[in-house]
């Protein structure tokens, strides 16, 4: 079945309306956002679709996305983008995810590479490092607004926001990810304990991504990941957090791209 447009920004994909946009040209980029979601006009997508065509979903649950009610964990997640990939017919495609979206683009790597040619994992979740005792991510739930953004940035003044200034629809979205992000990571807390050892499936080139300032997952986090998929490239943003898409933008478009071949 192919896809349906819808009014403007929605699809309809599998029976599920998802807010999608699609920018640029040349080979396909699938853009998986982080838990806090992400704003369309964003500079890091705008940057990588100088050189590709980005398709970039709000995942069911998230932004305006619908969800259906079975959907209820990253596999269900993963279940879905291999359809969408389907409906869409996209082939030779860069799979790219950052925090929750990189889990999710393990969870969907490890099913099936067939439709992907490049996957880049930044600042993923969703795998256990340490043992039992040992809480790998911290819990976001549990903090302050303030004590989030010193987690998650190098510099928290850049995400600051007044919520009392915001619009409705806004805080809306805003509340929706905070909900989506429980609905899928709450049980087991933001990771799967099956994932890492299957991440040997991902058989196609691999980037992981890392700020060097992030304390939601550390760089350490980030190596041990790197070490669980075969031939992967471990690589570090400077002066980014736990989002380097959107704290260094620039840096992450290049390095993207240059692992893609296309800088």
């Amino acid at each position: 079945m192919a896809a349906v447009t819808d009014e403007p920004g929605l699809q309809t994909i599998g029976g599920i309306r998802v807010e999608m946009q699609t920018r640029g040209n040349g080979r396909p980029v699938l853009f998986l956002h982080p838990e806090n979601g992400f704003d369309f006009a964003a500079p890091a997508l705008d940057a990588l679709a100088a050189k590709t065509r980005v398709v970039a979903p709000s995942h069911p649950a998230f932004g305006r996305s619908e969800v259906a009610p079975w959907m209820s964990t990253v596999d269900d997640l993963a279940y879905f983008y291999l359809d969408l990939l389907d409906e869409l017919d996209l082939r030779n495609v860069a799979l790219v995810g950052v925090s929750f979206g990189a889990w999710l683009a393990a969870a969907i790597a490890i099913k099936s590479t067939a439709r992907f040619s490049h996957v880049v994992l930044t600042s993923a979740l969703g795998i256990k490092v340490g043992d039992r005792e040992t809480r790998d991510i911290p819990d976001i739930f549990a903090m302050t607004d303030a004590q989030y953004l010193e987690t998650v940035y190098a510099d928290p003044a850049v995400a600051k926001r007044d919520y009392t200034a915001m619009a409705e629809a806004d805080l809306k979205v805003i509340a929706r990810n905070r909900e989506a992000t429980a609905r899928y990571g709450w049980s087991p807390y933001m990771h799967d304990p099956k994932l890492k050892r299957r991440l040997h499936r991902i058989r196609v080139p691999t980037l992981v991504l890392w700020g060097e300032n992030d304390r939601m997952t550390t760089p350490d986090y980030g190596r041990a990941l790197a070490a669980a998929v075969p031939g992967a490239r471990f690589e570090t943003i400077a002066r980014a957090g736990h989002f380097p898409h959107a704290e260094q933008p620039t840096a992450f478009a290049q390095k993207t791209l240059a692992f893609l071949g296309l800088a």
